[in-house]
């Protein structure tokens, strides 16, 4: 552990940039920790503050530019994928679309403090084509405030850092041994409580073939998009005659909604949770044949190879 200690001390700046950039590339790298400690060793003579903000922010540009490309390049793919990777998929991305269409540019200000979205925020900017002058901008100037706040908070508490560093040097290989499992723990934690979630919404689904013989019978069913207006936009692909509702607004249609045919709903999210909540939704209002579709817009479209129906694409 003291080794550790005196590489961060000798090379501290490096450290700060690899760490901000491993984070902001989506590693579980506790950046802020890092520049917590930094703070400490600023406030000790050992780094340069001018420096660690320098390297801050150039981590922050650099981590966050990559995503913003790879959401510009390759849109809905990229939003899917970290979907996949994300410990709470729906609600994160929720948030982001949240941020990103409401507040602009300064959301990526709130979404560097976040957690789950400072991830996602800035491909999400990237698939929503704001412009990378303004991106670029605002990400300088998001990097620098969340350096800061993490760098004051080490040097305001450097006193009580240090004696923290000291006790980890003198307890060696138990203070890491504590500090993973510390880590684990949280992992963990955060698992469990998805799988919690997940369980809540074990509602049936309905599967894509059987959607299709549906739309050709008579009396089919009603089928709504329940993607947001965001993530429509960067994947205009729709079931045809699909209606586009936000899940947050499903409770103000209901009055339009017929009682007398099948409801189904999908959304482009893991385990249709979108939809899964929006079929509880209308379950609570006396809905009874409502079921999400299982494998959401993505199994529709995988279908296609068999020859059916293809999806619609919205200009």
């Amino acid at each position: 552990m003291q080794q550790l200690l005196d590489l961060a001390m000798r090379h501290g700046v490096t450290v700060v940039f690899l760490a901000t950039l491993a984070a902001r590339l989506g590693a579980p790298v506790p950046a802020s920790a890092v520049l917590v400690v930094a703070g400490g060793l600023i406030a000790a003579g050992q780094l340069s503050l001018p420096a660690v903000l320098a390297v801050g922010v150039l981590a922050n540009v650099l981590g966050d530019g990559a995503w913003y490309y790879a959401g510009r390049r390759f849109g809905y793919r990229v939003m899917r994928l970290l979907c996949k990777v994300s410990m709470s998929p729906d609600s994160c991305v929720r948030r982001s679309e949240t941020l990103i269409t409401d507040w602009g540019g300064t959301s990526l200000l709130a979404a560097k403090f976040v957690p789950g979205v400072s991830v996602v925020a800035p491909p999400m900017a990237g698939a929503l084509k704001m412009p990378l002058a303004r991106f670029t901008a605002f990400d300088a100037l998001a990097g620098l405030i969340w350096t800061g706040v993490f760098v004051g908070l080490g040097w305001v508490f450097s006193q009580q850092i240090q004696e923290v560093l000291d006790a980890m040097a003198n307890a060696g290989s138990v203070g890491v041994a504590l500090l993973v499992v510390l880590i684990l723990i949280g992992i963990g934690t955060r698992w469990w409580r998805r799988r919690a979630a997940l369980r809540d919404l074990n509602v049936e689904r309905i599967g894509v073939h059987e959607l299709r013989e549906l739309l050709d019978s008579e009396g089919a069913p009603v089928v709504i998009d329940v993607r947001s207006e965001a993530a429509a936009a960067i994947d205009p692909r729709r079931i045809p005659g699909a209606v586009l509702i936000h899940p947050n607004g499903i409770e103000h249609q209901i009055a339009q909604l017929p009682r007398d045919r099948e409801i189904v709903l999908y959304c482009d999210c893991p385990n249709e949770v979108s939809a899964a909540k929006a079929a509880a939704v209308l379950s609570r209002h006396g809905f009874v044949r409502v079921r999400p579709l299982r494998g959401g817009l993505q199994a529709w479209v995988e279908s296609e190879t068999a020859g059916a129906v293809p999806a619609a694409a919205v200009p």
